[in-house]
């Protein structure tokens, strides 16, 4: 099998000036151009960003939320009657506003029915 000539007196046209340069001093490009040393340019960094993983947001190994029964109830009663600070307008006593936040507690009423269990509060 022959072997490949040395190029001592070869020389080869540059393919971005069109110049003849000594075949030794030509360099190939990312882009694959055979360019001189002189016109050489190397690969732009922002062409190879650095590798990235994605963020984790989805789960390995996930399940669908069954329907479990669960009802929530919130019922608070009316506490504040709006237009009524400074007037002689009476509401009744469902309406008013709470004095204490103990008393606004005791207002508020949850109901929680997990299948035949039933929790008031």
């Amino acid at each position: 099998m022959g072997t490949w000539a040395t190029g001592r007196y070869a020389l080869m046209i540059s393919d971005r000036s069109g110049m003849a340069f000594p075949y030794r001093e030509m360099m190939q490009e990312w882009t694959g151009s055979w360019v001189h040393s002189s016109e050489y340019e190397s690969k732009q960094p922002q062409l190879t960003p650095p590798y990235h993983s994605a963020d984790a947001v989805a789960l390995q190994h996930p399940r669908a939320q069954h329907k479990s029964g669960i009802v929530a109830t919130l019922e608070p009663a009316l506490w504040f009657v709006p237009g009524t600070a400074g007037t002689d307008i009476t509401a009744t006593p469902n309406t008013l506003p709470p004095e204490t936040a103990n008393e606004a507690n005791k207002k508020r009423q949850v109901t929680l029915r997990l299948g035949t269990v039933t929790v008031s509060t």
